[in-house]
């Protein structure tokens, strides 16, 4: 019996999204006192590998196959069940991105394994299996009793620390072969954006709403994410006027996002896009409007006018990167 823990990498590379997957397997398996096994599929390095034992991975698999160059989902659920197998695999987590919630799923059929999605702490009881996780766009939490012989996690990204630990993970190298007919998905052209911070891997995000006014008041919003090495967003109705480009919209409709600190700027805070930021470790809210909705979710908020708050912002925070 051990965990699993499916880790996607990006061009070779781990990000924090992987070591925060490992260490919260780590800490699964040590409710279950058994131990961590990392999968990783694609060509990565032997030094790359070896990150993820630095989080609590004990053994690695790692699965380069030429067939699995581009992510799949019923290929890549195909290799990560026949897995889980081979290791005895009881809990098998996943990101709740993308990847996450296309395999996820297909793995579960192939296993008869019980879901557990979006969850975002260490499960609060092993018998019965009991996980949390934030519902109604946040303003809820459910108690999810997973009832199955196996049971698969997505776990919400930014809900669980990184926590290192000394460990010397044995790499093994698989090379599965997958049956052709699962491969249906093919990569054409690949355009690679540049020169911008990833809104999804954001650790800060600023982001403004109608309260910005026109697309001519964004000069100060962007300053303060410069300064911050923050990723920029915008809410719908933003994105819709054309004053910011559509792939910065974040909310139900948009991107879903869990940075630790989003700042909302001129954001009334409507349901759909509280649904797709609610899981921030911290908001603060900028608004003119004292009821705005935006502050029943934010912890930190400013009743004000967004462009003679921004300008004080941007100042404050130079003057102390002195």
């Amino acid at each position: 019996m051990s965990v699993l823990v499916y880790t996607e990498n990006w061009d070779g590379k781990f990000k924090k999204l992987s070591f925060e997957l490992v260490s919260y397997a780590a800490g699964v398996a040590k409710l279950l006192n058994t131990t961590v096994a990392a999968v990783s599929i694609g060509r990565v390095e032997e030094n790359e590998l070896k990150k993820l034992g630095n989080y609590g991975a004990v053994k690695i698999i790692s699965v380069n196959n030429d067939q699995l160059v581009s992510l799949d989902s019923q290929a890549y659920a195909s290799v990560i069940s026949e897995i889980s197998v081979k290791e005895g695999a009881s809990v098998i987590v996943f990101a709740n991105n993308n990847t996450g919630k296309a395999v996820a799923p297909r793995v579960s059929v192939r296993l008869k394994a019980g879901v557990g999605s979006g969850v975002s702490r260490l499960p609060l009881n092993v018998d019965p299996f009991t996980v949390y996780k934030r519902t109604y766009s946040g303003n809820a939490f459910a108690h999810v009793i997973i009832k199955s012989a196996v049971k698969i996690i997505t776990l919400a990204q930014n809900s669980f620390d990184l926590i290192e630990t000394a460990n010397n993970a044995t790499i093994e190298i698989l090379n599965i072969s997958v049956d052709p007919s699962l491969l249906k998905t093919s990569v054409k052209d690949v355009q690679k954006q540049s020169g911008k911070i990833v809104l999804t891997d954001a650790d800060i995000v600023v982001s403004g709403g109608r309260g910005m006014k026109s697309a001519d008041n964004w000069s100060p919003l962007i300053e303060l994410a410069t300064l911050l090495g923050a990723a920029t967003a915008c809410s719908r109705p933003v994105s819709d006027e054309g004053w910011r480009p559509h792939d910065e919209h974040t909310g139900q409709t948009g991107k879903i996002i869990a940075p630790n600190l989003y700042i909302a700027v001129g954001i009334s805070g409507a349901t759909q896009h509280l649904a797709g930021i609610s899981s921030s470790k911290y908001i603060v809210a900028i608004n003119s409007d004292k009821d705005a909705p935006v502050f029943e979710a934010a912890q930190y908020g400013i009743v004000g006018d967004a462009m003679k708050v921004l300008p004080k912002l941007v100042a404050a925070v130079k003057e102390i990167k002195k």
